[in-house]
């Protein structure tokens, strides 16, 4: 195996002159750095990474620390930043910290031992003592998707709230007007961000978010299947519902399968986060979609600045609604009269100055306001002849 001093000779050039051309010094000649680099590649050199480590004390190294690798939208989150990485010249160490602040820790730990030159986070809740101290200590960090109060690192993130605005105003225009939430974790920036954007956009329609159509989820698709089984459970039960990530997406249309109900004709389902499989269910579901490809690469390219000691700003891309069927009509309805026996229930109605009327479109459909069509036991099951 060819070594340094064979690089050299090769090239016609000193040992240290391939030190620098193989560390990118820009003290080199563009024709004494030509030669070296076709040296290289005449005999197939590989500098020993651990070695020249230590003589840079850099290891061209990133950690990534995702909240959850079963989730299709953290996979491909990963995928992108392994990508715009390697264009950089640098390797990613994945850890998946599974949704547990305490698996979260061990692995930034491991990744900080290991010397990595920056770290990439998704934090699982906003306490972690160990990112604080990781900060202090001048560790190049930035957090991507999710982000911890306080903490001055930068943040590549996306912003739904526009989009979960489209979402409701879509639902209340083709007739559903009791609409719930499956939430993520509050500990978490995207848990309680998402909730509070759900109800702010019922809010400015005039729509009220009762505690009981909000159900308490973990990101992952068994809290998605328990939150739908309570939603069903209600003497009112919700005519749609929003999931706040796609596993609990995927956990709520089991619950309503198993209960032997459809989407979208006894209740409406919309995800946060689009998969590509959502195409492919059916129907298709409605989802919120975060550009994932954009937010791995800037992430990593605001990291690779942090690395070489500047400041970059962090960076806040939209989301966007993707319309399918699941949601009971892929286009808004043709306009009709309103019918005055058609008003949301005044239950489900926002305390506020301004009534559901004045704010959103007329019901659609007669059974928008008969709450007994819309209990599990009185709904049209998809055996029914």
């Amino acid at each position: 195996m060819a070594g340094i001093k064979d690089v050299a000779a090769e090239a016609g050039v000193s040992v240290a002159t391939v030190s620098r051309v193989l560390n990118d010094h820009p003290s080199v000649s563009p024709a004494s750095r030509a030669r070296v680099l076709a040296a290289v590649a005449a005999l197939g050199y590989r500098p020993n990474a651990v070695a020249r480590s230590l003589r840079t004390d850099r290891t061209r190294t990133l950690g990534l620390v995702i909240s959850d690798v079963l989730n299709p939208y953290f996979t491909s989150l990963a995928r992108a930043v392994e990508e715009e990485a390697r264009t950089l010249g640098y390797s990613v160490i994945i850890g998946n910290a599974d949704e547990q602040p305490e698996l979260q820790d061990h692995h930034i730990r491991t990744l900080l031992d290991r010397r990595i030159d920056g770290l990439l986070v998704s934090p699982t809740d906003r306490g972690s003592p160990l990112i604080r101290d990781a900060v202090r200590a001048a560790t190049p960090i930035v957090f991507v998707d999710r982000w911890i109060p306080g903490v001055e690192v930068p943040v590549v993130r996306s912003d739904g709230r526009a989009a979960v605005r489209d979402l409701v105003t879509h639902l209340l225009r083709i007739g559903h007007r009791r609409l719930a939430i499956i939430a993520g974790p509050a500990t978490t920036t995207t848990g309680s961000e998402r909730v509070d954007a759900f109800r702010t956009a019922l809010g400015e329609h005039g729509v009220a978010l009762p505690d009981a159509y909000i159900g308490q989820g973990d990101f992952q698709a068994e809290s998605g299947r328990r939150a739908a089984e309570n939603f069903l459970d209600l003497p009112e039960p919700p005519d749609a519902v929003f999931a706040a990530d796609n596993l609990m997406a995927l956990g709520a249309l089991d619950a309503i399968r198993a209960r032997g109900l459809s989407v979208p004709e006894d209740i409406a389902l919309a995800a946060f986060d689009d998969i590509p499989w959502f195409v492919h269910t059916d129907p298709p579901i409605t989802a919120i979609a975060q550009p994932t490809d954009e937010l791995g690469r800037a992430a990593v390219r605001a990291l690779a600045e942090r690395i070489a000691g500047r400041v970059p700003p962090s960076v806040t891309l939209p989301a966007r609604l993707i319309v399918r069927r699941s949601c009971g009509a892929e286009f808004p309805p043709v306009p009709r009269r309103p019918d005055p026996s058609e008003r949301v229930p005044s239950a489900h109605r926002a305390p506020a100055q301004h009534s559901a009327a004045a704010h959103s479109p007329p019901p659609h459909g007669p059974s928008a306001h008969n709450p007994s069509a819309h209990s599990p036991s009185a709904r049209t099951r998809r055996s029914d002849p």
